[in-house]
């Protein structure tokens, strides 16, 4: 198996589009009927930007994660969160060496291109707070030493919006880390069908091949942050992202991170399309999933953090309202 382009450091813009091309249908060969979602997930991971995907079980999370692992050549490791998890058990320990007669690390499942936190609502708070320095620093620090972690390095975790028993909501730190809140939801009815006919099969769709290397895809991402953003859609992004400060029904609007991550996440999707230069359809297709989970909602209360429908409906109205640069 060959990996033809952008081996070497110097991956052109065309190399790019063709690499981003091979990337997206080995993920779609694998998740039927998914490809705006498999879009925009590449597009955040290109962005370097995590991904809580906030759905049902059976809905191909574990299949989307893995596919995205065997398309770029990477390592994959799945953390299942429970209420009884422990730091280490996320991010490792160190182990005595008997012969050596000195402590060695262990590292945890952590330390992998594409980590698949499941049910992450269900860990306690000291596991979920354990993935915080590695969202954000790429790296863990265990007993005052620092690891630096997989580049590339993406997580992607799961909860069940419709679960309440024995799960711990994320806060609303942890939520700004992730960088696009998703849903897969079901299929579409031709893909559900193939997806009865051909189960038991295996290999009968193919694709879910390896066609980047970590390398390659560190040097597509490059490529990813030198797509032209003119300055009104700069001010375009701002807007939006001041809108939701404004909404009588928010809050507490997105961060200065959210709008960081949605200009990022407009450039790889631009990427995605094959343009060299940001355009407003590329910001308005990424606001509601990149900034709807970092907004909290007014009330007589304390608020909290909007559900995703309600967070979409939101950014659907605000992006409706801020007009695009001409």
């Amino acid at each position: 198996m060959s990996f033809p382009i952008g081996h070497n450091g110097n991956m052109t813009f065309d190399d790019a589009r063709t690499s981003i091309a091979r990337l997206e249908r080995s993920v779609t060969a694998v998740l039927l009927g998914k490809q705006p979602e498999v879009e925009l997930t590449l597009a955040s991971f290109l962005a370097g930007g995590h991904i809580l995907l906030d759905d049902i079980p059976g809905t191909g999370k574990t299949t989307l994660a893995r596919a995205i692992a065997t398309a770029i050549s990477g390592t994959f490791r799945r953390i299942q969160f429970t209420s009884d998890i422990l730091p280490q058990d996320v991010t490792g320990v160190h182990v005595f060496d008997a012969a050596r007669h000195e402590f060695t690390f262990s590292p945890g499942p952590l330390f992998a291109n594409i980590v698949l936190a499941d049910e992450i609502n269900r860990g306690n708070p000291r596991a979920q707070s354990a993935l915080l320095e590695a969202m954000s620093e790429r790296q863990v620090t265990i007993d005052n030493r620092t690891y630096p972690l997989p580049d590339p390095f993406l997580v992607i975790a799961t909860q069940n919006p419709h679960e309440q028993h024995g799960t711990y909501p994320l806060p609303e730190s942890q939520l700004d880390r992730f960088n696009m809140r998703l849903r897969l939801s079901y299929p579409d009815r031709e893909s559900e069908m193939r997806l009865i006919r051909e189960s038991g099969i295996p290999d009968v769709r193919g694709g879910g091949d390896p066609v980047l290397t970590p390398v390659q895809l560190r040097e597509l991402r490059a490529v990813a942050c030198t797509v032209t953003v003119a300055e009104p859609i700069v001010s375009y992004v701002y807007r939006i992202v001041a809108a939701t400060r404004a909404h009588p029904a928010i809050r507490t609007g997105a961060s200065p991170r959210g709008a960081i991550g949605l200009k990022a996440t407009a450039q790889a999707l631009a990427l995605l399309a094959g343009r060299d230069h940001v355009v407003p359809g590329d910001v308005r297709r990424a606001a509601a999933p990149v900034l709807a989970h970092r907004i909290l909602a007014s009330g007589a209360g304390e608020g909290g953090p909007v559900s995703a429908e309600a967070g979409e409906a939101l950014l659907r109205e605000i992006v409706d309202t801020v007009p695009p640069p001409l």
